[in-house]
């Protein structure tokens, strides 16, 4: 069989767009908890009062102006407050997971829950035990937790008062929260990874209006690192046993034409696009073309003797990553239309699909990612993220008739197992959004990801029932097969 018998079939969750609950519990808000339901056409809006009064919005990742605060509207839904409710009904849902099959079952800790107010406000106690039944639940099915600590929702208390991640005391809050994390799950996590797609942080630099927010952003990502660094060193000191992984949003990028500029292009795309974190990650250094990258946009760094310490002492025991698509990449920015990043031109490939939110459909690019990430690292590599969102219906009869997304997940496995069957050292694979959810990038309820339904749309309007999708039953298949019968 191609699949080791330990492999590792998942699904995977957030909180912070599947529990709900935003209010509950103990919990304090998070900038998305201020984020309305967008659409196909573009990302969700941010909203917030200025100190004139006026009503003031922002993309996701962005700060606050000077003297504004966050504010909910009446007029406007936000679709995290509810999400798919899973901080009600996990017992439910979990039972749903122990039918399918899950060996493995990834969410996020939410940090809001645990530390509302940061260290100096006190542990809630009620967000520790919630997270300790959660992962009891699993366990009594059989199934593991792997768990990541942050999908860039720290309480908004942080922005408040420290300003957010360009401020390096965040670096001791993360790890105070990662080791209460660590202690008190030891007995039932031995799997963590720390930052959900870290390096899309930097994505931020190339957006429209972004011109000066770059040194900021790399300071950034830069107290990230070293904050997973310390964590994966706090993890090994509460049990050696313990693997901390880091998580790192892939794609695969082509040069659109055999022109040498193109290629280079490509290639430094991906240097900048995925191995800038996952190289500082996995080898405990920058790597050699970083300072290329910062100067890009007029970056200069100066890095401490104690975090390149920290870097080097505090490396993942493995990777994890996410993929859903591709890009294709050209230096030939008269002869196409496309979207400008980071000096060059992102074009369409015209060779592949794409879905309803016009992100490309590309099963071998996940196999030429995979073979990428072995021969670069040499270490264990888990796949955290891999799924299709689209719009579902409902039949009369009741089914959801998923075809396109059983299509979508059957290349893609297809293509993994020809990756592992050529040496690729894989843990495991895991469906995003297993669970109906709400979408980080847009808001939405509408984009469905899941191969269980939750009924609930980007008007709020729904029960919350839970439904199989054919998805469900066709990945039950796969698993007690071991990813063997794909029909």
């Amino acid at each position: 069989m191609s699949f080791p018998k330990d492999f590792l079939w998942g699904g995977s969750i957030s909180a912070s767009q599947a529990e709900g609950a935003f209010n509950e519990g103990g919990r304090s808000p998070v900038q998305i908890d201020f984020g309305d339901a967008g659409s196909s056409a573009g990302p969700r809006k941010i909203y917030y009062e200025n100190a004139d009064g006026s009503r003031g919005e922002m993309y996701q990742f962005e700060h606050l102006p000077q003297g504004a605060k966050y504010r909910y509207y009446d007029d406007i839904h936000y679709t995290n407050h509810v999400g798919s409710d899973f901080y009600h009904t996990y017992k439910d849902d979990i039972k749903l997971f122990a039918e399918l099959g899950l060996k493995h079952f990834n969410t996020t800790v939410s940090w809001a829950r645990i530390y509302p107010h940061g260290t100096e406000g006190g542990l809630n106690t009620e967000g520790v035990e919630f997270y300790r039944n959660v992962f009891s639940e699993l366990r009594k099915y059989g199934i593991e937790p792997i768990i990541t600590l942050y999908k860039y929702d720290e309480p908004v208390y942080f922005e408040e008062t420290y300003g957010g991640w360009e401020n390096r005391k965040m670096i001791d809050e993360f790890v105070a929260f990662a080791t209460v994390c660590f202690t008190e799950y030891k007995d039932l996590v031995r799997r963590w990874l720390t930052f959900n797609e870290i390096n899309v942080l930097l994505q931020g630099a190339d957006r429209p209006g972004a011109e000066g927010k770059a040194p900021g952003l790399f300071r950034e990502i830069h107290n990230q690192m070293v904050a997973a660094a310390r964590s994966v060193k706090a993890a090994h000191a509460v049990d050696p046993a313990i693997q901390v992984g880091c998580m790192i949003a892939g794609c695969s990028v082509y040069p659109m034409t055999p022109d040498p500029a193109d290629v280079i292009a490509a290639y430094r795309f991906f240097q900048d696009e995925f191995c800038y974190c996952a190289d500082t990650m996995m080898r405990g250094a920058y790597p050699d073309f970083a300072d290329r990258f910062r100067g890009r946009y007029g970056v200069t760094m100066e890095i401490s003797e104690e975090d390149k310490k920290d870097l080097a002492e505090g490396t993942s025991d493995f990777i994890g990553f996410s993929y859903y698509f591709s890009n294709c990449i050209t230096t030939h920015k008269d002869e196409v239309k496309g979207r400008e990043v980071r000096g060059v031109t992102d074009v369409k490939n015209p060779y592949i699909g794409a879905s309803d939110w016009g992100w490309q459909i590309d099963p071998l690019g996940f196999k030429f990612l995979l073979h990428l990430i072995n021969d670069r690292y040499q270490k264990p590599i888990l796949d955290i993220e891999n799924g299709l969102g689209a719009y579902d219906r409902i039949d009369e009869d009741g089914r959801i008739r998923d075809s396109y997304r059983i299509d979508y997940h059957r290349k893609h496995i297809a293509a993994m197992k020809e990756a592992v069957e050529e040496g690729v050292r894989l843990m495991g694979y895991t469906v995003w959004g297993f669970l109906d959810l709400v979408s980080f990038g847009t808001g939405q309820m509408d984009k469905r990801y899941g191969m269980i339904y939750v009924d609930m749309n980007d008007q709020g309007e729904g029960t919350l029932e839970r439904r199989k999708k054919d998805s469900f039953s066709w990945y039950q298949k796969v698993i007690a097969s071991n990813g063997e019968d794909l029909d």
